[in-house]
């Protein structure tokens, strides 16, 4: 997908332990992507060391080449923190003091009973061309510049590495600074959120939709363990042009879909299911072996949980299975503990024990050892019990034993959600 041809960004990802593996670097990924929403085309993408002459050379190619540069990392309190430091030489800068940054920290630290150090004080100096906005999260500030560059005026940002710290500096900062750059008409998106097929299966329920894919309208496939997210862009003149343009292909899409678009944006699988309990006015509970409580962490990290989540039982050994759910202790002897009759007795048995109107139950093989020819490693069995009926699932899945209850715990709030909305 292309972006605007005059907006285009160099993301710059600072610090020793992204090269040498000791963090993962999750922020180059985030901010590409934020920035192809709003439509900047992301150029070039680089990991640097705590090197101020490195920093330097790639701030000044990135401004050679394009309009905005983000740099994340390396403004932290200690002596292998040089971002401000290499930019501000850069820039020819002198370093100065922030008064409104310095009593942001100092408050932070009372607020917790911990004494400032020289080092947390060294956070509210940037380099003077720079707006310092303060952190609320965290100690060191976004810094922000205006530049001019060959194609324009452009944008030179600043944040800290921490995730968290600086996701909020780009939506509440950095993003709204380059929509002031220029006018370059009406951007719209959607992102549609699906679960149970993979990337190639939900292309094919779309066979068709390239002849729609013309003049500012894109299409992106997103997948990830348990379904796939479609990103819908679309350029226009105007807002109600681009917005029009977009639902459009939106009600195109869903229509071929169906049940299996659960939701939209930064919607999950848990709240869909979660919306899809109360109105039905049912109380859920789960029985989980192989998924050792995830389903339940996953269903209570929604907010009103407790509206229709009654509790869980990790039964993981026999003994649990039969003492509290009820599981024959035959039918765990003749046909195992991984088996549709097992795992339609223990969805039964959490609903009856602790009074739900439904119930999901998982047992399986995870891995990496413990699978046979007959159940091999990523076998799982899926109970779900409605009033009036037990269903089961059979999945296979692979041999990582986290991703495996990660595609677990997913699949099987998914399977229930569908049958809700069947129903």
């Amino acid at each position: 997908m292309g972006g605007r041809p005059d907006m285009t960004a160099t993301i710059i990802t600072i610090g020793d332990e992204l090269l040498i593996g000791q963090i993962v670097n999750t922020n180059a990924a985030w901010i590409g992507e934020q920035l192809t929403l709003g439509g900047v085309e992301v150029i070039r993408s680089v990991t640097v060391g705590d090197s101020r002459k490195i920093i330097q050379d790639e701030l000044g190619r990135a401004l050679e080449k394009g309009r905005i540069v983000i740099l994340t990392g390396g403004l932290g309190p200690t002596h292998d923190d040089v971002t401000k430091h290499a930019v501000a030489e850069f820039f020819g800068d002198r370093l100065t003091l922030r008064q409104e940054v310095l009593d942001a920290v100092e408050a932070r630290f009372a607020s917790r009973g911990i004494p400032v150090l020289d080092v947390n004080r060294d956070q509210a100096i940037a380099p003077e061309s720079f707006q310092a906005i303060v952190n609320t999260a965290g100690t060191a500030p976004a810094l922000l510049r205006r530049t001019k560059t060959p194609k324009g005026e452009g944008l030179v940002a600043l944040l800290p590495g921490v995730p968290h710290e600086m996701q909020h500096f780009m939506e509440d900062a950095v993003l709204p600074e380059i929509e002031t750059l220029g006018e370059h008409g009406a951007i719209a998106h959607r992102t549609l959120l699906t679960a149970g097929l993979g990337e190639s299966l939900v292309h094919e329920r779309l066979h068709g939709i390239d002849e729609l894919l013309t003049d500012g309208v894109s299409l992106a496939y997103l997948p990830n363990l348990h379904g796939v997210r479609v990103r819908i862009t679309v350029r226009a003149a105007t807002p109600r042009e681009a917005s029009a343009r977009r639902d459009e292909l939106s009600d195109w899409i869903l229509d071929r879909l169906g049940v299996l678009v659960y939701g939209e944006g930064e919607d999950t699988l848990e709240a869909s299911l979660g919306r899809a309990l109360i109105r039905h006015g049912y109380a859920i509970a789960v029985a989980e072996s192989c998924t050792g409580g995830l389903i339940a962490h996953r269903l209570t990290n929604v907010p009103g949980a407790s509206a229709y989540m009654v509790g869980g039982i990790v039964s993981y050994g026999n003994s649990v299975k039969s003492g509290l759910l009820g599981v024959d202790a035959d039918v765990l002897v003749t046909h195992g503990a991984v088996s549709e009759q097992v795992a339609r007795s223990m969805a039964e048995g959490v609903r009856q024990a602790l009074g739900a109107d439904v119930a999901i139950s998982t047992t399986g093989i995870m891995g990496p050892g413990g699978g046979s020819a007959d159940k091999p490693v990523g076998t799982v069995w899926v109970g779900l019990a409605l009033p009036g009926r037990t269903e089961a699932r059979l999945l296979r899945l692979g041999t990582s034993r986290l991703r495996n209850k990660e595609r677990a715990a997913a699949r099987a709030i998914n399977e229930l959600r569908i049958l809700l909305k069947e129903s």
